[in-house]
């Protein structure tokens, strides 16, 4: 064996007090931003690991809390976090593997992210009680500020809608867009209509491959974006690429039922996810963005 995890190794060793010596490794596929590895070490224990460039630390420690804070809500199974650091070729974060199933359990799964949306920790310092979230994040590799706000309107204007949108435009995103997309910021109060949010803890990313089962049947969820925030945004993001079907949706509902008013406003929490795509990846979620901006400033002005 090469000496490429001899840090991760050490690290391990230290955190889980145990000589920690990996036997093998093999490239996991399935994301577009970090490099990913299964490890086997000596008793044919296995560990998820996921590396980037060392400048990209913190990412991976946001993601540890994250897990951290979701499995607070003892709600979903989520990976283990083991440990983060760093050395001078890569950054790493060791996360317990999983045996993940190729089938889903969607009712599990709704009931699942309805107790994590109705949790609400007794916390000494009351952040709960705002949206937003300890630390920045990141989304897919797109930064993610999460400022606490005591409004949600304030929240997703500021630190989401605008954030992405000022990003989009220096990356090239049409000015009459970019004009529509401002236009529509400073109409959100036109979709709270006898609407009003609660802080909910969010995965944050909930699309259908960021969820699958274990090998016992029990819903995972992993790759977070966490924050305390209106609980449709998880669900609108569930419906923009699908992969959820009515079971995950009659599930939630009888344990948390959606207000009438998310039949609109999920376009505009999805937004937000189209915006990011643009300013990731280009192309045509330009025009996706546009569409959906001016199918929502219809609907109000």
């Amino acid at each position: 064996m090469n000496g490429q995890w001899h840090t991760i190794e050490n690290h391990m060793s230290r955190v889980l007090g145990k000589t920690i010596q990996v036997q093998n490794s093999h490239s996991v596929s399935g994301g577009d931003i970090n490099d990913s590895f299964k490890l086997t070490d000596k008793n044919n224990k296995h560990w998820f690991v996921k590396t980037n460039k060392p400048s990209l630390l913190s990412m991976f420690e946001a993601e540890s809390l994250g897990l951290q804070a979701l499995n607070a809500s003892n709600s979903f199974r989520l990976p283990k976090s083991i440990c983060y650091g760093k050395n001078e070729q890569y950054a790493y974060l060791v996360l317990e593997y999983v045996d993940l199933s190729a089938h889903i359990s969607h009712q599990l799964t709704g009931q699942a992210l309805a107790k994590m949306h109705l949790f609400r920790p007794l916390l000494t310092d009351n952040t709960s009680r705002f949206f937003g979230w300890q630390r920045d994040n990141t989304i897919g590799s797109t930064p993610q500020p999460n400022q606490y706000h005591q409004d949600w309107l304030s929240f997703w204007k500021q630190q989401r809608l605008l954030f992405q949108l000022n990003l989009a435009k220096s990356n090239g995103y049409p000015s009459t867009d970019y004009e529509s997309g401002l236009k529509l910021a400073e109409n959100l109060k036109a979709f709270f209509t006898n609407y009003s949010p609660q802080p909910s803890l969010l995965h944050g990313d909930l699309w259908s491959g960021n969820c699958a089962s274990d090998a016992h049947g029990n819903p995972v969820i992993f790759d977070p974006a966490v924050y305390w925030g209106d609980r449709e945004t998880d669900i609108a993001m569930t419906e923009l690429f699908g992969g959820f079907n009515q079971d995950f949706y009659a599930a939630y509902n009888a344990d948390y039922p959606l207000d009438p008013g998310y039949a609109t406003r999920k376009q505009l929490y999805n937004l937000y996810h189209i915006l990011n795509h643009f300013n990731l990846f280009g192309g045509g979620y330009a025009s996706q963005a546009a569409r959906m901006t001016n199918t929502l400033l219809a609907q109000i002005l």
